[in-house]
């Protein structure tokens, strides 16, 4: 296995979690990328991420998870972190019902700010509170087969598939781009290197001269 953010990686994938508040967005976050949990965590302000590297059919893939504030105040700087987003889990608290009923409003506000081609998966956490359920597991699987969405239930308090649930979905963000790397290959190879490097050097400098004017 890759050590956690390590320099090397093949693939750079950005995966945002959205959700309500309270639903432990946090608590996966943190159990993924470092292997805790906090029974006192507070609420996220704004956005924070972490980082952590895996295998994937011998690729070393690194994952930036941004955890986005769940309050309603928050929901304005958080839309602008979908963008450059490949992968979204989408969470409720199988204890809580409404954060499960919000989960289609929190899928509209993805589908309008995220890349249409997102990978989506939702996610029934706290699984640990089986006796205090009030969510089916049958009503999620329907809605996320009904909206194409892949589905999990984990438990970060007993670390209960969070770590199959961002394998899973960081493997199908590898499928995907992969296979896209494969068909754009011809279009990648007519491009010369010098060309590339031209464009990437110095763009500013060629803009800058030609703004005053300069010459020779």
């Amino acid at each position: 296995m890759a050590t956690k953010d390590s320099d090397e990686y093949d693939y750079l994938f950005k995966v945002v979690l959205i959700g309500d508040s309270g639903v432990g967005k946090s608590n996966l976050l943190s159990r993924f990328t470092r292997n805790e949990f906090n029974l006192e965590s507070k609420s996220t302000i704004g956005v924070e991420f972490a980082t952590r590297s895996i295998q994937v059919d011998g690729k070393t893939i690194k994952a930036q998870i941004w955890d986005t504030a769940g309050q309603e105040r928050y929901r304005a700087i958080t839309s602008a972190y979908y963008r450059g987003a490949v992968g979204a889990l989408l969470v409720y608290d199988i204890a809580k019902h409404l954060t499960y009923e919000n989960v289609e409003r929190w899928l509209k506000e993805l589908r309008d700010h995220a890349d249409a081609n997102i990978v989506i998966m939702l996610v029934g956490n706290k699984s640990d509170l089986r006796h205090l359920r009030a969510v089916p597991t049958d009503d999620s699987k329907s809605f996320a087969e009904k909206n194409n969405l892949s589905f999990i239930e984990t438990s970060a308090l007993d670390a209960t598939n969070v770590e199959l649930a961002f394998q899973n979905i960081l493997t199908e963000i590898y499928h995907i781009v992969s296979q896209k790397t494969i068909v754009n290959d011809d279009h990648v190879a007519k491009v010369p290197t010098s060309n590339v490097q031209t464009i990437t050097v110095a763009p500013s400098e060629a803009t800058d001269d030609k703004k005053k004017g300069g010459c020779c």
